[in-house]
């Protein structure tokens, strides 16, 4: 048996959602501020299908992930179709020349390692590191307005 934990974290970013928008909706640059994403591939046959690579010290992870859900400046939702099992949704909201990010992510684990990876310590951990991702974000729109 599996159980599914999940993580949001939100953060308003200084550019207009269009630029927001741009950068995330560009998969293979999720590197640039996504600190355990070691690479993602877009598939040349499905262009909502991607790989993606998670390394953190001697963690290694691969996926594939289907877009299942894109709405313009306003959603890309995602699942696993194989590997790592996980899926989430990007969201955007417009303030006028900012926007809110906001980032969900959830994992599947085995239903005994739950009270271990749901423990507030494991749980701390996750979501200062996405939330760290998502500062690192802003950053990175903030230096890529026009």
């Amino acid at each position: 048996m599996t159980d599914w934990l999940e993580h949001s974290v939100e953060i308003e970013v200084e550019a207009p959602i269009e630029l927001a928008w741009n950068l995330w909706s560009d998969l293979e640059l999720m590197p640039c501020w996504m600190k355990w994403i070691e690479s993602v591939e877009l598939s040349t046959e499905d262009p909502n299908l991607s790989r993606w690579k998670l390394a953190s010290n001697s963690l290694q992870f691969s996926w594939n992930s289907r877009i299942v859900k894109l709405i313009k400046h306003q959603i890309i939702q995602w699942e696993s179709v194989d590997g790592l099992p996980n899926r989430g949704a990007i969201r955007f909201y417009d303030r006028h020349g900012s926007c809110i990010v906001r980032l969900t992510i959830a994992y599947c684990v085995p239903g005994i390692l739950k009270s271990i990876m749901d423990g507030p310590f494991l749980r701390r951990i996750v979501d200062s590191t996405l939330q760290a991702d998502l500062e690192r974000f802003r950053q990175y729109a903030i230096e890529h307005r026009i």
